[in-house]
């Protein structure tokens, strides 16, 4: 049944059908197979979306859409234009550290994508930046949003493992500032080294009444993250906050969220939560009949004889993550494999937090690479560019991700510092 389950998924993958649909019909032909009553998917379905920690991937996508719809996202732009955008460089530096802001509440790199790209590629490209550079950086920057907590992919490793959603977030800050360092330092090698971004600071505001005009944005991800790790509501309640306060700074203080747009934003949220849901339904029915096969233990066994010991057993899922972040959305790739990667890592020793973070970070990769790469494919209509453009000025983009990635896989503290410093 597992042979005929995973070899059905597969094919559906090359047959272009959906993920979630794929994820499904295999989960269907197992069911047949084994001769079970078709009450099973229905009740495996309730079970994987009976969590209460989900309730937060709505929300957190809506909070996303709101900053955007309603001018917040617009004005840590600029706040970050102020900081940053006075050197050569600066502007494209600003593009990471909006990322990284925006990520602190959005907990989605699509919506990083779409809410800081639309704002900034234009701005870059009108500075004399390569319109794909722009864009590849843009994309990459945006993996940020599923790296700094909160993080929807964190959510659902939580969901799918048992793990604790306050721990993987806080694993998952050393990370994200590492990996945003290391990108504002190779764009601003890159600026001097080709003579763009001389002119960047030139239309930026001062610090001060960039400040002023932001400040209210700014509070946002500092009440959201402040809340969780000061222990005033848990991860979940926090979703909801970072709705309310999107609400009311978009309609009562910037006042750029109207009946219209507000519609149309919560139309997207909802077609971006169906999505999830989806394919979180249909791989709790596909893990069920997995574990019943016994997978998981044959798996760990197996694994168990093929690597030696921590390390080559974590080189070896990095370099298996990535070839499967190519091709299969990080979603369906977390709520599928991470049930049966955890207990072969914790086998080897590896913390159940920082192995969330390399299967994220990891995963997050496949959203830039080609062929399947949602950031890319955000970031190319932003910019208004065939996705063939954006390869050349990518690859140093994804280089520097997987430097970051090798010294969080190796260096663990870079993750559990603040998990241990937080939960001792």
């Amino acid at each position: 049944m597992p042979q005929l389950m995973v070899l059905s998924m597969l094919l559906f993958f090359v047959l272009s059908v959906p993920v979630a649909v794929a994820i499904g019909l295999a989960s269907m032909l197992g069911v047949a197979y084994d001769g079970m009553t078709w009450l099973v998917i229905a009740q495996q379905i309730y079970a994987a979306l009976d969590k209460y920690p989900l309730v937060a991937v709505p929300f957190f996508i809506l909070a996303g859409n709101l900053m955007e719809a309603g001018g917040i996202s617009e004005r840590m732009v600029e706040f970050a234009k102020s900081v940053v955008g006075g050197m050569q460089g600066g502007l494209a530096c600003s593009c990471v550290l909006t990322c990284m802001i925006f990520a602190a509440v959005a907990g989605s790199s699509v919506a990083t994508t779409f809410a800081v790209g639309a704002i900034l590629i234009p701005a870059m490209v009108k500075h004399g930046y390569p319109k794909p550079f722009a864009a590849s950086l843009q994309a990459s920057a945006a993996e940020l949003g599923v790296i700094i907590p909160p993080s929807i992919p964190m959510i659902l490793f939580a969901v799918s493992t048992d793990t604790s959603v306050g721990e993987l977030f806080i694993a998952g800050i050393g990370p994200g500032i590492l990996i945003a360092g290391a990108l504002m330092v190779y764009v601003w090698v890159y600026a001097r080294r080709h003579g763009y971004g001389k002119q960047d600071g030139a239309d930026r505001l001062p610090l001060w009444p960039a400040f002023q005009r932001a400040w209210l944005a700014l509070l946002m991800p500092a009440i959201i993250l402040g809340g969780i790790y000061g222990g005033v509501f848990t991860p979940t309640e926090a979703s909801a906050v970072a709705v309310v306060y999107a609400l009311i700074v978009g309609i009562f203080v910037y006042r750029r969220l109207t009946f219209r747009n507000l519609s149309r934003t919560l139309h997207r949220s909802v077609v971006s939560t169906a999505v999830i849901m989806f394919i979180i339904a249909n791989a709790g029915v596909f893990g069920f009949l997995l574990n019943r096969a016994g997978i998981p233990a044959a798996l760990g066994q197996w694994l168990g004889t093929i690597f030696s010991d921590k390390y080559t057993f974590l080189m070896g899922m990095n370099l298996a993550l990535f070839f499967i972040g190519m091709f299969i959305e990080t979603s369906a790739s977390i709520v599928v494999l991470a049930p049966l990667l955890l207990p072969v890592a914790m086998h080897f020793g590896v913390d159940p937090a920082h192995f969330g973070v390399i299967m994220v970070v990891n995963l997050a990769l496949g959203m830039v690479t080609p062929p399947f790469g949602v950031n890319l494919f955000a970031a190319c209509a932003v910019a208004n560019l065939p996705i063939e453009r954006l390869v050349k000025s990518l690859l140093p983009f994804v280089a520097v991700v997987v430097g970051c990635l090798i010294m969080i896989t190796y260096v663990p503290e870079i993750s559990l510092f603040f998990k241990e410093l937080a939960y001792g």
